[in-house]
C-alpha cells in the first residue's frame, strides 16, 4: 500500500475540506475519498492526477514522500500557517445541511474537525462556534445570516434578554433571546425578535450546548430595513409579550 492516502487525507485537512467537499472537487464518490485515507484502497491514477494538479505536486510526491513531514516546503509552511491559527480560535461553522449530523455529533472530535473553519481577528480569548440560521423569526437579522457564538458552560451563565445559539435535543438549533423562569431553574423561555412569534420554554436538561452571540455575519444585500409603521407594530407586540412574560413570573 502507497503512502498515497495519507497523503491525500493531509492535504483535504490542510485545506480545512470536508470528504465531501474534497470527491467533489475530485469528481469522485465521498465512499472513495474514506477508502483512499482508511487505506483500504489506492487511489486511481486519474484522481492522483488531479490532486498532483490541485496542489502543484508530482506523482512521485504522492505516492513516495510523507508531506505531513517535509520540512522547509510550501506545504510545510502552510501548515504550520494552519497550526498558529489554533492560538487565534479557529471557528467551526456549521452550516443548515450539516445541522443534523451536528445534533448527533456535537461532541464527536472527528466530526467537527470535517467541518469547515475560519478565523476573524476581532475575536479572541473563547471557544467560538459559527452556525447558519434559516428563517424569519428573529428579524431584521436575515434568513441565511451566521451567528458566531462563545460556548457558555453552564447555563447559571445566561444573561437574561441576551441572543443565543440554543442546542437542544427536542428542538435543534434555534437562534433566540433567552430568558431564566423566575419559578423554575428547569426551564428556559425563547424569545424571537419578530414579534410575530410567540416565546415558548424548553427544559433546561434538553439544552445540550449553548453559544452567546457574539457576531452576526450577513450579505448587505440580505439586510432588512423597517418603516415606522412596522417599528410601531413591533413594540407594542414586544410589550405585550413583556408583560406576559411578568405575568407568568409573578
Amino acid at each position: 500500500m502507497s503512502i498515497a492516502g495519507q497523503n491525500l487525507k493531509y492535504l483535504r485537512k490542510l485545506r480545512g475540506w470536508t470528504q465531501e467537499e474534497f470527491a467533489n472537487k475530485l469528481g469522485i464518490k465521498r465512499s472513495l475519498i474514506g477508502a483512499y485515507e482508511e487505506e483500504r484502497a489506492d487511489p486511481r491514477l486519474d484522481v492522483l492526477e488531479i490532486l498532483a494538479d490541485m496542489f502543484k505536486l508530482t506523482l512521485d510526491d504522492l505516492l513516495l514522500k510523507d508531506l505531513s513531514d517535509t520540512s522547509g516546503s510550501y506545504l510545510a509552511k502552510r501548515r504550520q500557517q494552519k497550526m498558529m491559527t489554533a492560538d487565534r480560535n479557529i471557528i467551526h461553522f456549521v452550516p443548515v445541511k450539516a445541522a443534523a449530523g451536528y445534533l448527533a455529533s456535537y461532541a464527536d472530535t472527528e466530526f467537527i474537525d470535517e467541518l469547515n473553519t475560519f478565523t476573524l481577528p476581532m475575536l479572541s480569548g473563547g471557544n467560538y462556534r459559527a452556525f447558519e440560521i434559516i428563517g424569519d423569526s428573529m428579524m431584521p437579522t436575515p434568513s441565511g445570516s451566521i451567528i458566531v457564538g462563545e460556548k457558555i458552560e453552564n447555563l447559571s451563565d445566561i444573561k437574561s434578554n441576551q441572543t443565543y445559539i440554543v442546542v437542544s435535543r427536542n428542538e435543534g438549533i434555534v437562534y433566540k433571546r433567552v430568558e431564566k423562569d423566575g419559578r423554575s431553574k428547569n426551564k428556559l423561555t425563547l424569545v424571537s425578535d419578530n414579534p410575530q412569534y410567540q416565546p415558548y420554554q424548553v427544559n433546561a436538561e434538553d439544552v445540550v450546548e449553548l453559544w452567546q452571540a457574539q457576531m452576526v455575519i450577513s450579505k448587505v444585500s440580505q439586510q432588512q430595513r423597517w418603516d415606522v409603521n412596522s417599528l410601531a407594530s413591533m413594540v407594542n407586540n414586544l410589550q405585550s409579550q413583556v408583560s406576559t412574560l411578568k405575568k407568568k413570573m409573578n
